[in-house]
């Protein structure tokens, strides 16, 4: 993902999520194959600290508390459940539509997990990421996809983005 001089992997996302949930530390991500006698190893989870302030990363948590209860993330908010934290994105995209994204954590002042989701050529991050991260949340925090949201579920397992992408960029004549 890139705009400008900036390029970004979604798991990197992610772990910006994670360092801006523990308000200024982070973990490398890894794969781990296997956990041996439930212990992981301790070189997997050494703490980095980023040597910015705390203050300002709790400054930067509200903004993203906001953007979930009044600003582009409404979608995703599920208080009083669980408080999300987020922010949207939207790559422009020299080739087609530009890549719809959303990056968050929760809860906020206790946080378990960040996300990341990109949606190429999803648009904007509200359109297409804030739905689909709500549905990851959901399930992550309740185990399953609540009554309340199936239709969330059904639209977005029916939604074609794709198709309508490639034939919007197809030169005329080739079909």
């Amino acid at each position: 993902i890139g705009q400008g001089e900036i390029l970004t992997t979604p798991l990197q996302i992610a772990n910006l999520g994670a360092t801006i949930a523990n308000r200024g530390y982070y973990h490398t991500p890894h794969v781990v194959s296997e956990v041996k006698n439930g212990q992981l190893d301790p070189s997997l989870t050494k703490r980095h600290d980023t040597g910015i302030s705390r203050q300002f990363f709790e400054l930067t948590v509200e903004g993203m508390a906001d953007a979930v209860t009044i600003g582009t993330c409404r979608g995703i908010n599920l208080e009083p459940f669980v408080e999300v934290c987020g922010k949207t994105g939207t790559a422009e995209n020299p080739h087609g539509d530009s890549h719809s994204i959303f990056m968050g954590f929760a809860p906020k002042d206790n946080p378990e997990v960040a996300i990341a989701v990109v949606v190429e050529n999803g648009r904007y991050g509200a359109t297409n990421a804030v739905p689909i991260a709500r549905l990851m949340l959901q399930k992550y925090f309740r185990g399953e996809i609540p009554e309340s949201d199936k239709w969330l579920e059904q639209t977005i397992m029916t939604r074609e983005i794709l198709p309508y992408v490639y034939t919007r960029n197809i030169p005329s004549g080739s079909i």
